[in-house]
């Protein structure tokens, strides 16, 4: 369970970048080359499918809903309203990062403080995404963090339970498993009297009113393809489920990467100091800081959330480009850890280079290729093809936004060590030390 990069490796250098075959948790894989993206970019739905490659793995009829798999209008929204129209609700979700850094830290003059940085991240992470998905003020309801905080890792639970079990026991046992239900009953608790009053809005002012809600609640109602409380919280739920531990993960990954490379520090800070003063705090701001993004991105390489990525399930038997056959039924990965690694595309490629990519990009004629949400051969954090993740701009967005305010505003170190945690390897996941604590302060100025 905790040696899947080893493997990675091992099978990548033997089999010379040809497909090879991998043991998982619940089956057998076959591990993919890079000459297959093409091939995966290229297949329709009904041949190499994610949908079903992600519910075979956590077992979404069963833990979420069927609706979630059969239906997922939900992407299609998130992919045009979260990547087209980011302008739109860029303040709020600023606002509610600085406020949240502000209330959870409580810092007091120029004493350090220190934190469990995993938690301290989810929390704010809860915060600032929800202030786009749920808005105020239930982003900031406790009992909602909480609940937003552990659902992914209920649903992860479950769904490794249920894959102990042969297919047909799964209906049955899934009834028995009491954590991704109770999750669902929490949050239709909370959104039942939302969503009431919001569709008491529309039923007196029509489709438009004057302090209408911007949030993805809100992009779902208007779909009218769901009424109820259960389907919208479903809905709100996969959201989160797909963004806020991946979001908290990197955002942690990068502190410790600034907290092992003090020497960062001072020319990040001039960038965001610079942008900052000429444009504010703005959605065009972000896209200028160019050695934040490259700082993010190069965490992203080697510490990237998950050591495959680009899943799929074969619907038909096919033949790939190089000749190798894939049965029906079959899953099929891409080694990221592998290629993210590889020194024939990256010089010094198992050393954390922050500016690796600004300087990539610093040509002037392909910056946006080396950007964080860039996705090519050789980089694709967030997945390739039709599938990459449609929220990739938002989780963007808001990681630089919190990383550009930790710069602004605080100093930061580690409280009893001086280089970065390892990262724990569990099945194809990377996940941040969560025992690590970091030390902040307000920042002192010079």
């Amino acid at each position: 369970m905790s040696s899947a990069a080893q493997i990675l490796q091992e099978g990548y250098v033997k089999y010379k970048g040809a497909p090879f075959k991998i043991p998982t948790l619940n089956r057998w894989v076959v591990v993919v080359g890079r000459q297959n993206l093409e091939d995966i970019k290229k297949a329709t739905d009904d041949e190499l499918s994610l949908v079903e490659a992600v519910n075979d793995t956590i077992k979404i009829d069963y833990l979420i809903g069927p609706a979630i798999s059969s239906d997922p209008y939900h992407i299609s929204l998130a992919r045009i309203r979260l990547s087209r129209k980011l302008g739109l609700y860029y303040p709020d979700m600023k606002d509610e990062v600085h406020i949240a850094f502000e209330e959870i830290l409580s810092l007091k003059d120029n004493a350090w403080k220190s934190v469990v940085a995993v938690a301290t991240i989810r929390e704010i992470v809860c915060r600032a995404s929800n202030r786009v998905i749920v808005g105020l003020p239930l982003c900031r309801d406790p009992d909602w963090i909480n609940l937003n905080a552990r659902y992914a890792v209920d649903v992860a639970l479950d769904a490794n339970i249920l894959n102990m079990f042969p297919k047909f026991l799964v209906p049955f046992v899934s009834k028995l498993l009491p954590n991704s239900a109770a999750g669902i009953k929490c949050a239709m608790k909370h959104l039942d009297p939302l969503i009431k009053e919001r569709f008491r809005c529309m039923k007196e002012h029509g489709d438009e009113w004057s302090d209408k809600p911007n949030d993805f609640l809100q992009w779902l109602i208007d779909e009218k393809e769901e009424c109820t409380t259960r389907q919208l919280s479903l809905r709100v739920l996969t959201l989160s489920f797909a963004s806020i531990h991946s979001t908290t993960n990197t955002c942690t990954q990068a502190l410790y990467n600034l907290a092992a490379h003090p020497q960062y520090v001072e020319p990040l800070r001039e960038e965001v100091d610079a942008v900052i003063r000429e444009h504010g705090w703005t959605k065009e701001a972000m896209v200028l800081m160019q050695k934040v993004d490259s700082f993010l991105a190069e965490t992203l390489r080697l510490e990237g959330v998950l050591t495959t990525s680009v899943q799929r399930k074969a619907l038909k038997d096919m033949t790939l480009s190089d000749g190798t056959f894939i049965p029906k039924g079959t899953h099929i990965y891409v080694p990221t850890y592998v290629f993210h690694r590889d020194s024939a595309i990256y010089e010094n490629p198992g050393v954390f280079d922050p500016l690796r990519f600004f300087r990539l990009g610093d040509d002037g004629n392909e910056s946006g290729r080396h950007q964080m949400v860039a996705m090519n051969r050789n980089y694709f954090p967030f997945g390739y093809g039709k599938h990459a993740c449609p929220g990739r701009f938002l989780a963007a967005d808001e990681l630089k936004t919190m990383f550009a305010h930790i710069l602004t505003s605080y100093d930061v170190k580690f409280e009893d060590r001086v280089s970065r945690p390892a990262s724990i390897y569990w099945d194809s996941n990377v996940i941040a030390d969560p025992t690590v604590r970091l030390m902040f302060r307000k920042r002192a100025h010079n």
